[in-house]
């Protein structure tokens, strides 16, 4: 199998679960270290990749999310007869079903380890203390949240915390910061992905205790949800009173 990935949760998946099948994978591919480039060609990013780019290296599937990718990209891929494996995840179970349908469209024969221990991971999650209300900016400038249906709230929720827009109309939306500042709230949880907050870019703009926590860990899925549980857990009970 040739496989490009334009997903880097998929891209480390892929990685490793089967070495040597990558063919192609974004500049925002990071995971596992030392991806080399020599072996594993960039070919632009995740909303702009560079289709005849991903054309000329022949891949047998390019494996890509509904989110992530724009739709006019993978149709121009599907118009020049590459086969593409659409993800769509919102949620735990979903990532673990539809990590093994990838997997198994890129070759494997069986589950690998690594996705039982994650699922494992998750399940053995002991119940949270009690339950805590948060708004989760995503980026800044402007200000965006997450908002209903996504992967980040729903794991966030099995370790306690309550996304405060979890039923706003839009998955993403633009709120402005005086609302966000001046909702109900618990704690502010910032990660560093997609937009990079930081000990000094974030927490001084809320009047609320702020968490800094690993975006890898909580909008990834792949074999970052392994220790996910537990990284995530440190980075809440840190603030968490």
């Amino acid at each position: 199998m040739r496989v490009v990935s334009l997903v880097p949760s998929l891209t480390e998946a892929i990685a490793v679960t089967l070495p040597g099948v990558l063919a192609g994978a974004t500049d925002w591919c990071t995971h596992p270290a030392g991806l080399d480039a020599a072996a594993v060609p960039r070919i632009g990013g995740t909303k702009n990749p560079d289709v005849p780019a991903v054309v000329a290296l022949r891949p047998d599937l390019v494996v890509a999310n509904e989110e992530e990718n724009r739709e006019s990209d993978l149709a121009a891929l599907s118009a020049a007869g590459v086969e593409v494996l659409v993800t769509e995840v919102r949620e735990l179970p979903q990532a673990i079903r539809e990590l093994d349908r990838v997997l198994r469209a890129c070759g494997a024969r069986s589950r690998p380890r690594w996705l039982d221990e994650a699922e494992a991971a998750w399940d053995g999650l002991a119940p949270p203390p009690r339950r805590l209300q948060a708004v989760i900016p995503i980026w800044r400038r402007p200000w965006m949240v997450l908002g209903r249906a996504t992967f980040a709230g729903d794991l966030l929720a099995r370790l306690g915390v309550d996304n405060l827009y979890a039923g706003h109309a839009d998955r993403y939306p633009r709120v402005p910061h005086d609302e966000l500042d001046a909702a109900e709230k618990d704690l502010v949880v910032l990660p560093d992905e997609p937009y990079r907050f930081t000990a000094d870019d974030g927490p001084e703009a809320f009047r609320a205790r702020s968490v800094l926590v690993s975006g890898r860990h909580l909008t990834w899925y792949g074999p970052s949800l392994r220790e996910a549980p537990a990284v995530l857990r440190r980075a809440l009970e840190g603030r968490i009173e």
